[in-house]
């Protein structure tokens, strides 16, 4: 996920042809993007809008089964490093998490995919690398903002990797004892972890402008263990 709100550091964007394209037409292209993907959401068994004040947050339920989680929990457990981040500063204290980079070739991870593609359908070049947390008891990843502050030095980086984040999907692996729940606080909505669930949100408004109103947080898991997924997209194909 991207980097926890702090104070802006004025920076210049690369001088690319990417970099460089008006922002208006760039947010108008998201917010073009983004009737589609909604389209195709609200069509897909089990979708179900949330009750999020300014952000559109959709729920699957069951949108794995429980065997996809207890194969894709072994995997993160047996391939998991500390969590990274984007950042200028890295802080590891707000993200305390263990993450696993799920690959392909695994036959769960490549179902989960294609599950993923079903969905939103978006082109999957435009993903990044599904990724597994594991959280135990303790850990959480304080409030952050999965899109890119465009005004910090990493935007530099990211804005010829395939640009803005656009939609974050993340699904619970199982359900912790107690704690752990996901929270949007400007949104006005918390989530408890049930195994097999996806959240599907857009990181964008109206207008494709990032949205301020999608702050959330992984909140300390108190007793036993979560385990989740990740993905993210990008405006245009990751990587490139």
């Amino acid at each position: 996920m991207a980097t926890p709100v702090r104070q802006a550091v004025p920076v210049a964007l690369p001088s690319t042809a990417e970099g460089l394209r008006d922002g208006r037409a760039e947010a108008w292209g998201r917010a073009d993007a983004a009737v589609a993907v909604r389209d195709r959401i609200t069509e897909f068994p089990g979708a179900l809008r949330m009750p999020a004040k300014g952000v559109e947050l959709y729920i699957v339920r069951n949108f794995l089964t429980l065997a996809q989680c207890a194969d894709l929990t072994a995997i993160i457990d047996a391939d998991r490093i500390p969590s990274p981040v984007v950042a200028d500063d890295p802080v590891p204290a707000y993200r305390t998490s263990e993450t696993c980079y799920l690959r392909p070739a695994e036959t769960v991870v490549a179902a989960v995919e294609t599950a993923l593609d079903e969905l939103t359908g978006i082109d999957p070049v435009h993903g990044e690398l599904l990724q597994g947390q594991r959280y135990g008891i303790g850990q959480e990843f304080k409030t952050h903002h999965d899109f890119f502050h465009t005004d910090q030095l990493y935007w530099r980086e990211q804005v010829v990797m395939g640009g803005q984040r656009t939609w974050s999907a993340m699904a619970f692996l199982n359900e912790p004892e107690a704690g752990g729940r996901t929270n949007f606080p400007e949104a006005g909505l918390m989530v408890a972890p049930k195994a097999g669930n996806l959240l599907i949100w857009n990181n964008m408004d109206e207008f494709g402008a990032p949205n301020a109103g999608t702050l959330h947080q992984g909140m300390p898991v108190e007793l036993g263990v979560k385990y989740i997924l990740t993905k993210w997209y990008r405006e245009r194909p990751w990587g490139r």
